[in-house]
Formats: C-alpha cells, sequence, structure tokens
C-alpha cells in the first residue's frame, strides 16, 4: 500500500464516520423522546418487537445505537428479557438499510452532489430559525460527508484492482469462508461500526478488488463483530441487561455457523439470485450485497422469532443470577387482579415494601462506604437506586390504574397515601446518590473528620439505621406501636442535627476541624437528617391511614 492509499482511507473513514455520527445525531434529535415512546410501546408480541427494532434502527442508522438503547432499558427494567431480545431482532434488520443508502452510489454520481449537500446543511443548521430545521441541516450535513468518506475510499482502493497479491487473498475468502468470517469479525470489532465494515466491502466490490462471493464471508461476520458494542454497553449493568446483550451474540453467532453451510455449497449465491435474478457486475455488485445482508438478516429473524424463550432460557443460563443482583421488575404488581382493589392494593403494598427495603439498602451502603472510607464499596449503589426509581413508577401507574376501578371509601383514602409513601421511599434513596458524592469528595480531596466528629456521626447514623428497619417493618406488618416508635425516633435524629451542628461549630472556632471537611460533616449529617424525614412522613401513613390486612405475600 502507499502512503496516499493509506491516508485516504484514513480519511475516507473518518468522514464517514463522522458523517454518520453527525447525521444519526440529527435524526435522533428530531425523533426525541418518540424514540423512547416507540420502544416502551414494545408488546409481548415479538413480531411488534422485531417491526419497532428496525424502525427505530433505520431511523437512528445503528444497530449498535438500538441495542445499546435496549440493553439501557432492560438495566432500568423498562423492557423485558424477551422483549429485549425481540428488539435485537428488528435491529439487525434494520442495520441493513445503511448498505442500502450506499449502494445509491453506484447508481447515482450521489458523490457530486455530497458537497453542496454538506454547504447547505450547515447553513441550515447554523442559521435555520427552528430546532427541526437546524435538527435537518445536521442531518445533511452528516449525509454529505458520509458520502465524501466513501468517495475518499472508494478512490483509495482502485490502485489495489491492479495488485495480484490483493486479488490473491481475497480469492482465499471465496475458497475458505471461515477465514473470511474471522476477518470480517475482527474489522468490525476494530473499526467498532458494521455499517462502516460493510461499506468498505462495497466499495472494494464496486472497484472490482472483491469478488461477490468473497464478499458474503466478511459480512457474516461482520454480523458477529457488531454484537460487541452491546457487550460493552452490558458491562457494570444488570443481569438481564447482560442477558440482553448475550442474546445478541448468540442469536448472530448460531446465525452465521447455520448459514456458513449454505456459503460453502453454493446455495447462499443461489438464493440471492433466486430473490434477484441477473449477472452480477461491479456496477451493480454493491447493490447486491445489501440484498444479501438483508436477506441473511430476515431470514435469521424469521428462523429464531418462535424461538425467543429457548433464546432467553439460554441466555439465563449463560449468565447466571448473583445472590445479591437486584431484580429490577416488580414481583407483585399482578395486572389481572387490578379488577379486585382490596387484593391489588396489598400487592402494591408488598411491592412498596420491597422497594423500601432497596432503598435502605442502597443508603446503608453509601454510608458504610463513608465511614470506610472506601470508594470500591459503593458499587452496587447506582443499581440499587436505579431499581428503586423504576419500581416508583411502575407502582405509581400501578395504583393509577387502580384508582380508575370502583374502589370503596376506605380504599379510595388509602390509595394516596400510598402513592406518598412510594414517593417518600423513592427520596429516600436519591440521598444515597447524594452519600455516594460526599464520598468521593471525601476520598478526592484527601479529607479526614476529627474522632469526636466520627463518633458523632456513627451516633447519628446507629439511630437511623435502627430507624430504617423499624419503618420497614411497621409497613410490612401495619403495626401502629412500631411506626410510633419512628416517630420517636425520628425527634431524637432531629435533636442529634441540632447537637452536631453545634458541637461542629465549636470545634471550627477551636481549629481541630478544617473548612472542607466541616462542610462535608454538616452535608453528611442534613442528608442522615433529611432521610429520617422522608422514614417519619412513611410512619405517619401507617399510623393515619393504612389500614391493611397482613396477608400472606407480606409474610414472606
Amino acid at each position: 500500500m502507499t502512503k496516499e492509499l493509506i491516508f485516504a482511507l484514513i480519511g475516507g473513514l473518518g468522514f464517514f464516520f463522522f458523517g454518520m455520527k453527525t447525521m444519526s445525531e440529527g435524526l435522533k434529535k428530531i425523533a426525541g423522546e418518540r424514540l423512547k415512546t416507540i420502544l416502551n410501546i414494545v408488546t409481548k408480541v415479538p413480531i411488534m418487537g422485531v417491526f419497532i427494532g428496525a424502525l427505530v434502527t433505520c431511523l437512528v442508522q445503528s444497530s449498535s445505537a438500538t441495542t445499546v438503547l435496549v440493553v439501557g432499558f432492560v438495566n432500568a427494567g423498562l423492557l423485558t428479557l424477551s422483549q429485549a431480545i425481540s428488539v435485537i431482532m428488528g435491529a439487525n434488520i434494520g442495520t441493513t438499510f445503511t448498505a442500502w443508502l450506499v449502494s445509491a452510489m453506484s447508481v447515482f454520481k450521489i458523490t457530486h452532489y455530497a458537497l453542496p449537500l454538506v454547504g447547505f446543511g450547515f447553513a441550515l443548521n447554523t442559521f435555520g430559525k427552528t430546532k427541526n430545521s437546524r435538527f435537518w441541516g445536521q442531518v445533511m450535513l452528516g449525509f454529505g460527508m458520509l458520502f465524501i468518506g466513501l468517495g475518499f475510499m472508494k478512490d483509495a482502493f482502485v490502485p489495489l484492482k491492479e495488485s495480484a497479491h490483493i486479488k490473491e487473498i481475497f480469492v482465499t475468502f471465496s475458497d475458505n469462508p471461515l477465514l473470511g468470517v474471522l476477518v470480517g469479525v475482527i474489522f468490525t470489532i476494530l473499526l467498532q461500526s458494521s455499517s462502516a465494515t460493510i461499506a468498505i466491502v462495497q466499495v472494494l466490490a464496486f472497484n472490482g478488488v472483491l469478488s461477490f462471493s468473497a464478499a458474503i464471508p466478511l459480512l457474516l461476520g461482520d454480523n458477529i463483530g457488531t454484537t460487541i458494542t452491546a457487550q460493552l454497553a452490558a458491562m457494570g449493568t444488570n443481569v438481564n441487561a447482560r442477558r440482553a446483550a448475550i442474546s445478541h451474540t448468540i442469536f448472530n453467532v448460531i446465525g452465521v455457523a447455520y448459514m456458513l453451510f449454505f456459503v460453502y455449497n453454493g446455495w447462499f449465491i443461489k438464493i440471492i439470485n433466486i430473490v434477484v435474478p441477473g449477472e452480477i457486475t461491479t456496477v451493480n455488485v454493491m447493490f447486491y450485497i445489501a440484498i444479501s445482508h438483508s436477506t441473511f438478516n430476515v431470514l435469521n429473524t424469521i428462523i429464531f422469532l418462535p424461538f425467543i424463550g429457548l433464546l432467553e432460557k439460554l441466555s439465563i443460563r449463560l449468565v447466571p443470577k448473583k445472590e445479591d443482583a437486584v431484580e429490577m421488575a416488580p414481583q407483585y404488581l399482578e395486572k389481572h387482579l387490578l379488577n379486585t382493589p382490596s387484593i391489588a392494593l396489598e400487592q402494591a403494598l408488598a411491592e412498596t415494601v420491597r422497594m423500601l427495603g432497596i432503598a435502605n439498602k442502597s443508603v446503608s451502603i453509601a454510608v458504610k462506604s463513608f465511614f470506610d472510607h472506601n470508594l470500591k464499596g459503593l458499587k452496587p449503589v447506582p443499581e440499587l437506586e436505579q431499581a428503586v426509581d423504576n419500581l416508583q413508577s411502575e407502582i405509581t401507574q400501578y395504583l393509577i390504574e387502580l384508582f380508575q376501578n370502583n374502589l370503596t371509601q376506605e380504599e379510595s383514602e388509602e390509595l394516596p397515601v400510598l402513592i406518598h409513601i412510594v414517593n417518600d421511599a423513592e427520596r429516600i434513596g436519591d440521598h444515597s446518590e447524594n452519600i455516594i458524592e460526599l464520598t468521593e469528595r471525601k476520598i478526592e480531596n484527601k479529607l479526614t473528620l476529627s474522632e469526636e466528629g466520627s463518633k458523632q456521626l456513627h451516633l447519628m447514623w446507629n439511630e437511623l439505621h435502627s430507624m430504617m428497619k423499624e419503618t420497614e417493618k411497621a409497613l410490612k406488618q401495619d403495626d401502629l406501636v412500631i411506626a410510633q416508635k419512628v416517630l420517636d425516633r425520628e425527634e431524637r435524629i432531629n435533636g442529634l442535627q441540632v447537637e452536631l451542628k453545634q458541637t461542629h461549630v465549636n470545634r471550627l472556632n477551636d481549629g481541630t476541624c478544617n473548612l472542607k471537611s466541616g462542610i462535608m460533616f454538616l452535608d453528611f449529617v442534613d442528608n442522615l437528617e433529611k432521610i429520617g424525614d422522608h422514614l417519619s412522613n412513611i410512619a405517619q401513613g401507617v399510623l393515619g391511614g393504612m389500614r391493611w390486612k397482613t396477608t400472606e405475600i407480606l409474610k414472606k
């Protein structure tokens, strides 16, 4: 390879990636929150998930973006694993749209219009009067840069047409498809874009460097390589998100494995010839590669669609649940019980007790890490807080649906009380994030507490920790005596807050505590006191409006 070829290839890829990113971001901004809405309306009908996955991927021009979004939704408990699998299948189909887009350059001299498109898109993006017009300008700008990049790559590959050595390498892919698949996997992992890999394959074929039969294994490998992005996105997420990512890999790996049988026998190319009969030339080879890409993903989805349940079980087996893993989805909110309000309210209470337990655990871990001066101990907190946020949304929605049924007077009075309790439990979880920030500040700035200050914080925390346990127990058992104890503790915590602040001022005056450590001390005290306020609100709810009958659900 000459220096000019390498530079043109690197620059072309740069333009292609930047153009794809710019266009994708513009499309996301145009779609806005509708993307989330589209994914949230996925039903239990798998074909609907496939359709939505394909649609969203066409909109954002990136299967990686869709799968990352899906992993995020599973992590937040907004999608079940089976729903996520169907959306990912659709994303595999949707991503083939980019190959069709790239194919346009073999018919239309679209690169001739790329520069004017960049100029017009930039002008619209800069001077557009409305947000939407500026976003469309961004899309046009990205579209133009994408094709400028393709133009550079096309010109860079022209000299390779005359290289017998390069042709010999690519002929090997026709004779040994498994090697071609491996190269496709590696290229896609390195580029982190299946669209870029397919575009390079199409441009090579268009220039006569790569035969159609040699291109097939490369695009199959591309489908495996693209799953790495989802795997990376799932790192550090909950178990279901990791299962969604592994299902993407299983789906594509198994699909490529059985499709290789058809490739080795020459049947795959025969299938493509049946789909689109005619002679394959350098003029139309880009379209044939796009057709092959779409055909593989559509066939693979059709074959796997009836086996989503099996794919889900395999993912669960490969990514087992840890003993301390947090279940994001509700455990007690059965929709079919909404027509029986009394039982539905008990179910909602059981879920609220579970939510409060998670919030309390989140705070306890955060406080322990603060005292232990240990950032690693904070690792579970974001997941716990996310679970609390998700449960607040799910329980509130369940209660709103329940409110639409015929309720007794007592049930109508209890329901808003429970909603307030749910909100207080969520606010308790929020304070764990505040304590995380204090812990990070403490460690990063190497702040220390005086021996007296540390003892006082431990004293206040021990009081609050007992209060948390008692509140959870009072709510679970509808115990008015324990609820009253919670309120008594809240008075003691308020007294401790005043006392600790006063002694802290004394330490500042004595010079036994520096200012930054002092501010951290006060923030920590205030967070504990506010958690106490939310716990007392829950206890007041038990005393004032909750008259639940203890059920077997709550005894578990």
